[in-house]
């Protein structure tokens, strides 16, 4: 009771007080975008109690119902009915209603945006929630409700209005800090519950996959969940929503019910858009924008909300009962002069109450501040342990894939060395150019393993911190000279234009000659690596007062941008094809460059070249007494052994003849063991070779071979890829597969199973198993091929051959009575050429083209010949013959009997 008499006290003062604040008459206009929905009535009931406080306003009402022109049409009628100040929520960012909305703007009348705004300037203050704010708000709930990750589904209001955007946009910068987290389907409710409903039937797919559903406003949030718990839809997903109204139906009442898992407090802005015209009526200052705060209410907070909430409820429905006592009161005691007194009192008690909730307010602003400190301090905690995070997982990922592929780089030489040694055991006599042959190929990949543990072993010495400099002053222009004429013969070979540029005379530079000479080494490698036939590397060396810049420039590739900015990461290898000289020659690069107290950076434009540039100080006054050497003589520049590695099949293919009928295409970018197996198949298969995967790709087609060998690692792609194309195609879709590689683990192997690879072969690998493993596979290929030459329904279970050979005798049968039909008109009908279409119905029907016409014209005669309805040449012409004779003749030579024998026989 004590309660209510301080509540009827408020309201007798503020009554009481009305006439000397404010004694005009003010016409004020509202244009509400809809009043449909529960918030909207209740911020039209927050204005109406509000102006219980302005006994002499008239607040002139007009409902859109949603309608963006039915409000422009009201504006235009507020206008003509002379008011004083409009208030207005826009039903969209239109451009005919803001330019409704200027128009009465600059007619001098102001104008307040409740809850939505426009895209222009022309208003006196805006109220509303901070949209913006409540979306980031949710995008930062909703990680807490997915903390493994998972779908969401956000379903808009009317997507043309202001908060659906800001709602929208607040939500998607928060979510983009959780990579874990997708939305996988945006919905448009339009604000309405039908519409929402009608959404979620007919998008039920998108929401079983769902997690959590947020919708802009908890009407269509509940309507959504009604249908997915109609539609049995098992997990029902987490249900987010705004508004968090009170009472039996508002969003307080879903969550305890557990529908709502979550919903956020939107003000309605009613009550200040009262006050503001207030202010504004009484021509003082406001600010520009009113932003209403917001809170998020679940099962963590909804007691302490919901009971804040049903006593506000209770306090407002006792308000109105005492407003109209106070009425009453007011017009029985309103000739009474102790009117007077009474006022005076409530003036007193308005002004102890009012420094009470001033109190209250800073109280409770200070424990709002502290909570805010709090909250940022974890936020920051929380990013920064993220951040720690996303880094160690990132590093762990490099590392898996430089270990994964430094497997792959050791397992290629020991197959150049296991194999041929294995072959050469095998043997009972072995010539002197085999066993030249075979050491060579052992010697060689023995010194790449041992440039690849040489390459481990100072990556080592890196990551442990003992790498140490003995540099000695020499003549660094002699010692590039030197360098680069290495690699002369094998830019003639290329055709690439390598010049070193720069000054003639001596130029005097402390350096340590063996790690600058790996330095150099590694990025004149990677220049021809990636320089195409017939382009351009400098070496370039100019020199200031200070220091010296060496720079090498190619043409070639480049890099991208995520490419260059990791350039020099260890374990980063990028999109492209991992080596030692990529992944780990570059960040040795760095560091040998760092010991030298120099830097280096890198220029790269993708399909346009990269320039690395190296600068090194002048002098010795920046090395220690231990970075000089004691034995200053220069060594000479020594190039690895394994520099034959640089080489690359710059040609489309190498193709190797034999005696055999069969076939071969060898995919392989490593040109030791692709002519090393060439060399070997050659006296079995007729086997042509191919170093990318694109060439591959190009020889498949041209070739149309029997058997197809690829490894995984390609330069431009890789073999679970090249094999799928292969598969799906069906002019190629029934060419084994034989996959060769280095990559040894079972998921790898399940890959390339997967891709339709018929055999998965590991490297270092035996050659008699791989040729008694391309016997087998022709073998099984003859098989098939028998099969299909007697059947004509065909059931073979590769689904692509099946529907190629269906495809083809449809097209036949479709034009059999067409005598001139042949190869040709065939051809062009499957989108072949005439050779590949021969050599893909030869490799399945062991019989060409020609003859399978034939035999089909053969089989349409069969079938008309056991009706008697036809004559023998009315047969003859249906079937596609040109002549009855030579249809005679030709039955005659096929089933040894002639057409009219057939007949009888089948008739009797």
């Amino acid at each position: 009771m004590r309660a209510y008499f301080w509540v009827f006290w408020l309201w007798v003062v503020a009554t009481a007080c009305q006439p000397l604040v404010n004694k005009k008459n003010y016409r004020i206009g509202f244009s509400q975008c809809t009043g449909g929905d529960n918030w909207r009535q209740v911020m039209l009931h927050d204005m109406q109690r509000q102006l219980a406080i302005h006994p002499n306003w008239q607040l002139l009402y007009k409902d859109a119902s949603n309608s963006t022109t039915a409000q422009i049409k009201q504006i235009k009628e507020l206008t003509k009915q002379g008011i004083d100040l409009l208030i207005v929520s826009p039903n969209e960012s239109s451009p005919a209603l803001t330019l409704a909305i200027e128009a009465v703007f600059k007619q001098g009348i102001p104008v307040i945006l409740l809850d939505r705004k426009i895209p222009s300037e022309s208003y006196t203050t805006f109220i509303g929630a901070n949209n913006l704010e409540i979306g980031r708000m949710v995008g930062d709930y909703l990680p807490s409700l997915l903390p493994k990750g998972g779908n969401i589904v956000e379903v808009w209001g009317l997507a043309s209005s202001s908060p659906a955007q800001e709602r929208h946009r607040g939500l998607h910068e928060e979510l983009s800090k959780y990579p874990h987290l997708h939305v996988i389907k945006e919905l448009y409710g339009q604000w309405e519950k039908d519409t929402a409903s009608h959404l979620a039937q007919a998008n039920l797919d998108v929401l079983r996959k769902a997690q959590v559903v947020f919708a802009h406003n908890d009407i269509m949030a509940e309507s959504i969940r009604a249908i997915c718990q109609k539609e049995n839809i098992r997990p029902l997903p987490y249900f987010v929503g705004i508004d968090g109204l009170p009472g039996p139906k508002g969003g307080l009442q879903k969550i305890q019910d557990g529908i709502l898992k979550a919903t956020f407090l939107y003000p309605t802005g009613g009550e200040e858009a009262i006050e503001v015209a207030a202010q504004v009526l009484a021509g003082k200052a406001t600010q520009r924008e009113y932003l209403l705060n917001s809170i998020r209410i679940d099962q963590s907070n909804l007691r302490v909300v919901k009971a804040q909430s049903d006593k506000l409820l209770q306090q407002q429905q006792d308000i109105e009962k005492l407003n109209q006592q106070i009425n009453y009161l007011a017009k029985t005691y309103s000739s009474q002069k102790e009117a007077f007194y009474l006022i005076l009192a409530c003036l007193i008690l308005s002004v102890l109450l009012g420094g009470w909730a001033v109190y209250l307010l800073r109280t409770k602003q200070a424990a709002n501040r502290q909570l805010a400190l709090q909250n940022q301090q974890i936020s920051e905690q929380k990013s920064k342990i993220e951040e720690v995070s996303e880094k160690a997982r990132q590093a762990t990922e490099e590392k898996l894939r430089f270990y994964s592929y430094i497997s792959h780089e050791f397992r290629t030489p020991l197959s150049l060395i296991l194999t041929p040694v294995e072959d050469l055991l095998a043997q009972k006599a072995i010539s002197q150019k085999e066993l030249k042959t075979g050491l060579t190929y052992v010697q060689k990949n023995a010194h790449r393993l041992l440039h690849l543990v040489d390459q481990l072993l100072d990556l080592r010495k890196t990551d442990a911190g003992k790498q140490t400099l003995h540099a000695s002053e020499h003549d660094l222009v002699a010692w590039l000279r030197e360098i680069v004429s290495n690699f002369l013969p094998k830019a003639i070979k290329l055709k690439i234009d390598l010049q070193l540029l720069g000054p003639t005379q001596p130029v005097l530079v402390w350096f340590d000659a063996e790690k600058l000479d790996k330095v150099v080494f590694n990025l004149l490698s990677n220049a021809f690596k990636y320089t195409p036939q017939g382009g351009r590397i400098h070496v370039i060396l100019t020199e200031t007062t200070s220091q010296i810049t060496l720079a090498i420039s190619d043409n070639g590739e480049g890099m991208t941008e995520v490419e260059k900015q990791h350039a020099f990461d260890l374990f980063f290898s990028g999109l492209s094809r991992f080596s030692l000289g990529t992944g780990v020659g570059l960040a040795l690069t760095r560091e040998f460059v760092n010991l030298h107290h120099g830097d280096i950076v890198v220029e790269s434009t993708k399909h346009q070249g990269t320039t690395f540039t190296i600068t090194l100080p002048k002098g010795d006054a920046h090395l220690g007494l231990d970075e000089k050497n004691k034995y200053p003589e220069l060594p000479l520049p020594v190039l690895p052994a394994i520099f034959d590695d640089l080489d690359t099949v710059t040609s489309a293919s190498i193709p190797i003849s034999s005696p055999s009928n069969t076939s071969v295409v060898l995919i392989e970018d490593n040109l030791d063991l692709s002519h090393y197996i060439i060399t070997k198949l050659t006296p079995l298969f007729t086997i042509q070779g191919f170093s990318t995967g694109e060439a591959g790709w190009q020889g498949v087609l041209s070739v149309v071979p029997d058997i197809i060998i690829c490894d995984v690692m390609l330069p431009d792609t890789n073999g679970y890829a090249l094999t799928e194309r292969i598969k799906e195609d069906f002019r190629t879709s029934h060419i084994p597969i034989v996959m060769l590689t280095a990559k040894s683990q079972t998921d790898a192997q399940i890959e390339g199973i997967r891709a339709g690879a018929d055999v998965y072969i590991t490297k270092p690998f035996n050659t008699t198993y791989l040729i008694e493993t391309l016997k087998t596979l022709c073998t099984n290929r003859a098989k098939i091929q028998r099969r299909f030459s007697s059947e004509y329904v065909f059931v073979n279970e590769n689904k692509a051959e099946k529907r190629f050979l269906n495809e083809l005798t449809a097209r036949i049968e479709a034009r059999i009575i067409d005598p001139d039909f042949g190869v040709e008109a065939l051809s062009n009908d499957m989108g072949m050429s005439r050779v590949q279409l021969y050599r893909k119905t030869q490799a399945l029907l062991q019989m060409n083209v020609s003859d399978y016409i034939t035999e089909i014209r053969l089989n349409k005669a069969k079938s008309l010949l056991r009706s008697a309805e036809l004559s023998i040449a009315e047969v003859a012409f249906a079937a596609g013959f040109k002549s009855a004779a030579y249809f005679t003749t030709l039955f005659r030579q096929k089933l040894n009997q002639t057409p009219s024998e057939y007949r009888k026989e089948m008739t009797k």
